[in-house]
């Protein structure tokens, strides 16, 4: 990796590799603590650079054929096809991805780039009815600069997903990464772009902070924002950015439900729990995060799942051996486990894990919570399955919308049309049946409800097309309208 990290060693990426103004950022592997590089972070000059560059070089992207934008998002795919390690061993060095979930990661942001692709080409507009003898329609333009703020657990698609529609559509990127993953969180996929040809100016990749993060939201250049993180900050962006007008999209976080059905196969259900709560270590918005089990079976199913966690390999991930890799910081871990221990002091019952070593927390199986366990009520971002049991249907849907989050939820049963017409009386963004919480596909818009976000959806050609242009009325006739005055 050598040849590839002096790409962007002390740098960050606008109108090329250069030095920012700020502090350096020193890159480490959780895991292990290594120093894997350092990265230049941006002031606020620097990001009024940025935006009057990407200001200046978004009307000659835009004005581009279609086609010549395809180009660059194809180049792209195949570059990352044929080497996907080039991002993979950053997912799993810096972000502290288990192998399996970085190829998985890695191939989300190559279909990523392939559908941006397609976007491009998409209709744009619609004829309209007039009552007038004219043309009337209805179009799609870029909005200009977007601003894209993305985090740490899946910096790669978290950052594609937003990145790549909006080059499409003929945007330029102003993009933040979470300071800990700034190479998976883009300097590795600027070099990637970059490579594909993409031209200079049209995306800016700027390593920061929380200040850093504050001036992207308010900067007057940027008119659009696409903010993904907890939902915490997301009332930051959203409180700061409502009084100037922005367009402004939200992805939050989630406390998702796994609601299993009486006559599920418990083996099969727990299987899906398991994959649900501990899938990178629990660090997802889609994680399950609440287990509902109908009575007759909670036993079954707690022995199941418990068994499961207590034999699921933890450790450094570039052992291909380790299933899940470490948190990302203490600070994280710490908060974990404040929330599983404050609820084992008040009442709930451990059955796996509920201890770390290092950075390394172990799969944990919790129960015996009420509705306002802090390992029921909060969204954990750790690898801990809290369960609890109901009694009706009525009962259970009742749990699960009265959380403030709606992002997705799994229904597992045997009567998978049964479980269709539940979905209608559940509120969450996502509702898969027979299946866990945790999916995505870059044709798919995904977004939540609630606490779990506002502004739109990402993927897919409608949400994309909503989320990154604006629609321009044009009416056109052949004479000019006469009036009477």
């Amino acid at each position: 990796m050598a040849a590839q990290t002096s790409v962007w060693a002390g740098k960050l990426f606008s109108d090329g590799w250069s030095a920012g103004g700020g502090e350096p950022i020193e890159v480490r592997a959780p895991a292990t603590g290594e120093l894997l590089v350092s990265v230049s972070s941006a002031t606020a000059a620097d990001l009024d650079r940025a935006v009057a560059s990407a200001g200046t070089a978004q009307p000659r992207w835009a004005g581009l054929t279609y086609d010549q934008r395809v180009a660059v998002m194809l180049r792209a795919a195949q570059l990352l096809g044929q080497d996907p390690d080039r991002l993979g061993h950053w997912l799993v060095n810096e972000a502290g991805s288990g192998q399996g979930k970085a190829a998985f990661e890695v191939g989300l942001v190559t279909t990523e780039l392939q559908e941006a692709a397609a976007l491009a080409s998409h209709p744009y507009g619609e004829i309209l009815r007039s009552s007038k003898p004219r043309l009337s329609v209805a179009r799609r333009v870029p909005v200009g600069v977007v601003g894209v703020i993305s985090p740490f657990n899946f910096p790669g698609i978290l950052s594609m997903r937003s990145v790549a529609p909006a080059l499409a559509l003929g945007n330029a990127v102003i993009l933040k990464p979470d300071p800990r993953t700034s190479v998976s969180g883009w300097l590795a996929l600027a070099a990637l772009l970059e490579e594909a040809g993409l031209p200079q100016g049209v995306l800016h990749v700027l390593p920061g902070g929380g200040e850093l993060g504050a001036a992207i939201v308010s900067h007057p250049g940027i008119p659009c924002l696409s903010f993904t993180g907890s939902t915490a900050a997301g009332r930051k962006v959203g409180a700061a950015a409502g009084p100037l007008l922005k367009k402004v999209h939200l992805e939050l976080g989630g406390n998702n439900a796994l609601l299993v059905l009486p006559d599920a196969d418990v083996e099969a259900a727990a299987s899906a729990g398991a994959w649900g709560s501990f899938l990178h270590q629990g660090q997802v918005c889609m994680t399950t995060g609440r287990h509902l089990v109908h009575s007759s079976m909670a036993q079954e199913y707690v022995a199941a799942l418990a068994e499961k966690a207590r034999n699921i390999p933890v450790g450094d991930p570039a052992d291909p051996a380790n299933a899940l890799g470490p948190i990302i910081d203490a600070h994280q871990r710490d908060r974990i486990h404040s929330l599983v221990t404050s609820s084992v002091e008040a009442g709930a019952k451990l059955h796996a894990g509920g201890e770390y070593d290092d950075l390394f927390y172990m799969p944990t199986v919790i129960t015996d919570l009420t509705t306002e366990s802090p390992a029921w009520k909060e969204e954990i971002f750790g690898p801990v399955a809290p369960v609890m049991t109901y009694d009706t249907v009525e009962e259970a849907i009742e749990i699960i919308n009265a959380s403030e989050y709606g992002l997705t939820v799994g229904i597992l049963t045997s009567n998978a049309y049964k479980a269709f017409e539940l979905a209608e009386r559940i509120e969450s963004g996502a509702v898969h049946i027979n299946d866990q919480t945790v999916d995505d596909e870059a044709s798919i818009p995904f977004g939540g409800v609630k606490a779990s976000g506002v502004g739109g959806r990402f993927g897919g050609p409608t949400a994309n097309l909503d989320t990154f242009t604006e629609t321009q009325w044009i009416t056109m006739q052949a004479e000019i309208e006469r009036y009477p005055f």
